[in-house]
């Protein structure tokens, strides 16, 4: 079904695109390089020899950044909205 002055299939079409580009941009980042720690850096256990082959430059075992990731992060208040009153704040 096509909205407006689309073809059919446009908005499918939008968010492959939208999706293809996301990756490719992830796949530009350089990779982490350097050696890694053999002990992690916040509570100095060690770090399995698998975990510092699948991941270059790592400084946290699983625990310490699995907790890490779920800590809040805090951002920016961006408007998506577009309201000039509330981009003048």
């Amino acid at each position: 079904m096509a909205g407006g002055w689309t073809r059919d299939g446009a908005v499918g079409d939008q968010i492959e695109a939208s999706i293809q580009d996301e990756l490719a941009r992830l796949k530009a980042r350089p990779a982490p390089v350097g050696d890694g720690l053999t002990h992690c850096a916040d509570c100095e256990e060690p770090i399995p020899e698998a975990r510092r082959q699948a991941i270059p430059g790592v400084k946290l075992c699983r625990d310490c950044a699995a907790a890490r990731d779920a800590r809040p992060v805090a951002r920016g208040g961006i408007n998506r909205r577009g309201s000039k009153d509330s981009q003048l704040k």
